[in-house]
């Protein structure tokens, strides 16, 4: 069945979530618009951006969802789990603490995503002088083993690891759409299996605060 659009061949949503300050926002900033900047970005609700990518001879076009990270905004949050194909959890190297929090991010995943959604664990800012980095990467990766998902170090400042990080959920969640239906091979089809979502560009906005 050949694709309704003919610019692409699949359409796959993918969700950034983690502890607020981690980079989320820098890491998609980096991917879609090969930028950086050094201001704190907090995310207030959910914004998202657009990059359409070639991948084992197929055209993607990925739409990524970017959460805030604080919990006064996690039920807004929470209602974009179940639209995802993909979800990325982020927590940062230098800060214990939103890697102890991955387990609780994963387990919402768990209880508000689509079942079989594709994940992948990132470790950000690994561009960080090694004394500065409180969790190792045998921690990262043991946890990673744990939750049963592959793991990666990035930085959105050094653009290490960014595209690798995108383009391995994407050709997993792929894989999984070519694997589970036929018909899930056209855009069309894809974004009816990952629900719909309507946005109101004009109500997102973002403040100075802190990131990658």
């Amino acid at each position: 069945m050949a694709p309704s659009n003919p610019h692409y061949d699949f359409l796959i949503k993918l969700l950034l979530i983690g502890d607020s300050g981690v980079g989320k926002s820098c890491l998609l900033l980096r991917f879609c618009d090969d930028a950086w900047t050094p201001s704190f970005i907090t995310t207030i609700g959910i914004d998202f951006k657009i990059r359409t990518i070639e991948l084992d001879g197929k055209r993607i076009k990925l739409q990524i969802w970017d959460t805030a990270g604080q919990e006064r905004f996690r039920t807004i949050t929470t209602a974009y789990y179940r639209g995802a194909m993909g979800i990325l959890l982020v927590f940062d190297l230098t800060d214990e603490r939103s890697f102890n929090n991955v387990r609780t991010w994963h387990s919402n995943v768990e209880q508000h995503a689509t079942e079989g959604v594709n994940k992948i664990l990132i470790g950000n800012k690994c561009d960080w002088e090694e004394s500065k980095k409180v969790v190792s990467n045998q921690q990262a990766r043991e946890l990673a083993e744990e939750l049963g998902v592959p793991y990666l170090e990035t930085s959105a400042k050094s653009s290490i690891n960014v595209d690798e990080a995108f383009f391995t959920l994407a050709r997993e969640i792929k894989k999984r759409l070519i694997d589970n239906a036929a018909p899930a091979s056209s855009p069309t089809s894809a974004n009816a299996q990952s629900g719909s979502v309507n946005v109101n560009n004009n109500s997102q906005s973002q403040e100075k605060g802190g990131c990658c």
